[in-house]
């Protein structure tokens, strides 16, 4: 991915309005990857990842920040919540997990640019093994006249199931399940999932008639889509470049870190299992070699941005040698009125976009008015600093509870336009955000 810090921040410009140390911090952290990655091997392993942590109120971009990257991007990406992990000996997800779920991410990468790459000849055997069902087998004894002529039958076939024009017509297939198993449950170790993947494929070879199939033209295609894969990529090609891009370019968004941190307030350290999960986290972070059913990857050059609210923990509060292993420490403002203004104004696909769309399925006009979006803005700043500060999040609850009588009866506007006015927003939300108890619960 070659894109110039610049053009990084340019593009979340589109979807986060501000926070720019924030952007140019990860932009930077990015950037440096590629730049590593056109230096010599000898060069390359001694430049370890800077690792990123992001602190600020939940709201104001942080998963945002992540979301847009994992969709920017072209190399291996997951966010998780350090929260669900638990230490060695507690029931419930290692911290290891989180890495086979990178190579998982990875290979579906690698996966749909090979099956991008050989998309025609997937449709062509797709569409062969579709028309093979639909004309009847010619007698081995035939003419060369009633081959010809079967030939032409077969081209035109082809291109009635290629157009769509044979998708209602039965056919029966057979699916090869043994060829399209695969278990992908990250929390088990790999030996399991080795050993519980071959099972499946014996029990689901022994009875191959139970394959069998009868479905519309339209869903075989759909079926047969995995088998068709299956047969023309080389899938263990395709998992030594996934482990490849993993190592050297894959991300790891931990979110809700502050989470596992112990604070002064936890009373004596109450939950033995945050202290462990951090101590887990360790070798993780700072470099490691992790065993997954692909294979062995090393988390030397995984970059981990982490982040978290920090309101009842600091970062202080993370034990000492985690802290070391993310230098860098950027800070997300909190979200002005005029910062919710823009979000719904600048954004590409704002909520207020996204509402208008949803309304015109129903053949009505949704517009607002200009005062309208200035008194949505101020009203959800009104309640988060009354309330819990929740961010822009506040704006979708607002929304929702100012178009919700009108979301409810569109019906009634076909054809027409509905214009969200500056009043009816005091209407809705005056009285609400006034009373403190009510604010709290409605929104």
């Amino acid at each position: 991915m070659n894109m110039t810090p610049k053009e990084i921040v340019n593009y979340l410009d589109n979807y986060i309005i501000g926070q720019k140390n924030a952007k140019k911090t990860i932009a930077l952290a990015l950037r440096t990857r590629y730049r590593r990655m056109q230096l010599d091997d000898e060069m390359r392993q001694e430049i370890k990842p800077k690792n990123i942590l992001m602190i600020g109120s939940t709201g104001v971009g942080k998963t945002e920040i992540s979301r847009r990257l994992a969709k920017m991007m072209k190399v291996p990406f997951i966010k998780v919540e350090a929260s669900k992990y638990t230490e060695v000996g507690f029931v419930g997800r290692d911290v290891e997990s989180m890495i086979r779920d990178l190579v998982v991410n990875s290979i579906s990468i690698v996966k749909a640019e090979k099956e991008e790459e050989n998309r025609q000849k997937i449709e062509n055997y797709i569409i062969n093994r579709i028309t093979d069902k639909l004309v009847p087998p010619l007698p081995q004894r035939a003419s060369e006249s009633k081959k010809d002529d079967y030939q032409r039958l077969l081209k035109a076939m082809e291109k009635r199931v290629e157009s769509g024009e044979m998708d209602d017509k039965i056919i029966e297939i057979e699916v090869e399940k043994n060829i399209s198993v695969e278990f992908n449950d990250t929390n088990l170790p790999p030996e399991m999932a080795k050993v519980q993947e071959s099972f499946s494929k014996i029990f689901a070879g022994i009875n191959k008639e139970d394959n069998k199939k009868e479905v519309s033209v339209k869903d075989a295609k759909i079926l047969l889509r995995q088998e068709a894969s299956a047969k023309l990529l080389d899938m263990s090609s395709i998992q030594a470049e996934a482990l490849r891009r993993a190592e050297n370019g894959g991300i790891i968004f931990l979110d809700e870190i502050d989470k596992i941190a112990l604070s002064e307030k936890s009373q004596g350290r109450n939950d033995p299992s945050k202290e462990g999960v951090q101590r887990d986290l360790l070798p993780i972070v700072e470099g490691s070699s992790v065993s997954t059913k692909y294979g062995t990857i090393n988390t030397d050059h995984i970059l981990f941005i982490a982040a978290g609210a920090f309101h009842v923990s600091k970062p202080s509060d993370l034990i000492p040698e985690l802290q070391g292993r993310f230098p860098l420490r950027v800070e997300l403002e909190s979200l002005t009125e005029e910062t919710l203004y823009k979000i719904l104004t600048q954004t590409q696909n704002s909520l207020l976009k996204q509402y208008e769309a949803l309304l015109s399925v129903e053949e009505m006009q949704l517009t607002f008015e200009e005062e309208a979006i200035k008194a949505i803005a101020n009203l959800s700043h009104r309640a988060n600093e009354t309330a819990e500060d929740i961010g822009a999040r506040r704006l979708h609850t607002v929304l929702e509870k100012i178009l919700e009588d009108i979301s409810f009866e569109a019906d009634e506007y076909k054809g027409k336009e509905f214009v969200v006015t500056s009043e009816l927003v005091h209407e809705k939300l005056d009285m609400v955000v006034e009373d403190d108890d009510l604010s709290r619960y409605i929104l």
